[in-house]
């Protein structure tokens, strides 16, 4: 009977460990990891994300290098995960869609309007001066400013249901400003990828742009007019679980369709499936279905892997100054653009700060843009890592001046 060195244990597990057996013990960490990180950020006051964006970081090559590691030696597991990932972004955009109540916006009409579309336009602006500055090309500044656009509204409202505001005056125009915002920032991504001729998408402009008024008119017909017609006959038919797949191949269709029908990112079709899900007798059935699938499985998948995507042992000095500067006009850039259309709007001083404020925080569409244009080379690996360090500390500090600006409430 041959003997086993205890040295060489770990080199036989390696070689019984087949693709399958490397993939199931990856997600495995990985769902665990982010769900962990979760909790203890909530236990600390703090966002979920933020605890499984931070874990991400842990678990990449900043720190472990998880799959760097000889027990996922096989490159494809990487890859695998990578993709499962952008399935998340898809389910991620439809949950926003799903979520969006148009009239949620139109309570705070004008505020809502002017805050979200200066709220976009004042860090885009900020935020590629700053990158020019830094010595970055005007087009990779202007997607750097891309990226600090996008608000995530979750952890403002969060925030202001713990204090009791999320239904006050400022409170209502930070859902509808939020909403302006995230459709802009998803629109103005998507025009801007197809009008350089990403993935060999048309140069012409003209023929862009129609193709892209086609899906829009397409999708939109079949959303409002064929879409509630199917859901209910999919809901009449006998079989298990017919909505939950109907839901999910619509999102698979109109994801597939923007990107080749009408040369725009697959996020945007995602998010126009939920749009008009939303709107259908059976909303509640998927959203309820969607939310255990995205959040339990696939959102956890792209968190992490934003995470495992960036190595902050990248960076030099010059780029600490440079994620200093774009951190200080990502928070700036909010306050002052939403501010000022607040202000525009009719609010006080005061009600406009507390607006600004609240859009601080970036999230979820803020990685989606980021993640897209790393996969696009639009950015480089110690930008895209600056962008997601912006986007923790603007997490972070949200809830912290949140609390500062609005006044306690007495039990």
């Amino acid at each position: 009977m041959s003997k086993v060195l205890p040295g060489s244990i770990s080199s036989i597990i390696m070689q019984e460990m087949t693709l399958t057996l490397q993939l199931l013990l990856l997600l495995g960490i990985i769902i665990f990891a982010a769900k962990a990180g979760g909790l203890i950020s909530t236990r600390l006051g703090q966002p979920a994300v933020l605890g499984e964006l931070l874990m991400g970081l842990v678990l990449g090559p900043t720190v472990f290098d998880l799959l760097g590691q000889p027990l996922f030696a096989n490159s494809h597991v990487g890859e695998i995960l990578l993709e499962l990932g952008e399935l998340g972004v898809i389910f991620l955009m439809f949950m926003a869609g799903l979520e969006v109540d148009l009239d949620e916006m139109l309570k705070s009409g004008r505020v809502a309007i002017l805050a979200g579309t200066l709220g976009v336009l004042a860090p885009l602006v900020l935020g590629a001066g700053v990158a020019v500055v830094f010595g970055f090309s005007y087009l990779n500044s202007y997607f750097i400013g891309l990226i600090l656009t996008a608000t995530s509204v979750s952890i403002s409202a969060q925030t202001l249901l713990e204090l009791g505001y999320l239904r006050s005056k400022e409170g209502l125009a930070l859902l509808g400003a939020a909403v302006v915002d995230d459709v802009l920032v998803i629109l103005v991504l998507s025009i801007s990828l197809a009008l350089i001729g990403i993935g060999g998408v048309e140069t012409n402009v003209g023929w862009v742009v129609a193709r892209m008024i086609v899906f829009i008119v397409l999708a939109v017909i079949v959303g409002t007019q064929l879409l509630p017609r199917l859901t209910a006959w999919v809901e009449a038919l006998p079989v298990s679980e017919g909505v939950m797949a109907f839901g999910v191949i619509t999102i698979l269709f109109y994801a597939w369709s923007a990107e080749v029908l009408g040369q725009v990112a697959a996020i945007t079709g995602a998010f126009l499936a939920g749009l008009f899900f939303a709107r259908t007798s059976v909303r509640r059935t998927i959203e309820d279905g969607m939310h255990t699938l995205t959040y339990a499985f696939f959102v956890p998948l792209f968190l992490i892997g934003i995470g495992l995507k960036a190595n902050a042992r990248t960076l030099d000095i010059a780029d600490i100054w440079f994620a200093i500067a774009i951190i200080a006009v990502a928070i700036a850039g909010k306050v002052i653009g939403c501010g000022i259309g607040a202000r525009l709007g009719g609010y006080t001083f005061q009600e406009s700060l507390r607006v600004g404020v609240g859009m601080i925080s970036r999230g979820e569409v803020g990685l989606i843009v980021a993640a897209l244009e790393l996969s696009n080379g639009l950015v480089s690996q110690s930008v895209y890592s600056i962008m997601v360090l912006t986007l923790l500390t603007t997490t972070l500090v949200t809830p912290i001046l949140l609390r500062r600006v609005f006044p306690v409430r007495s039990e």
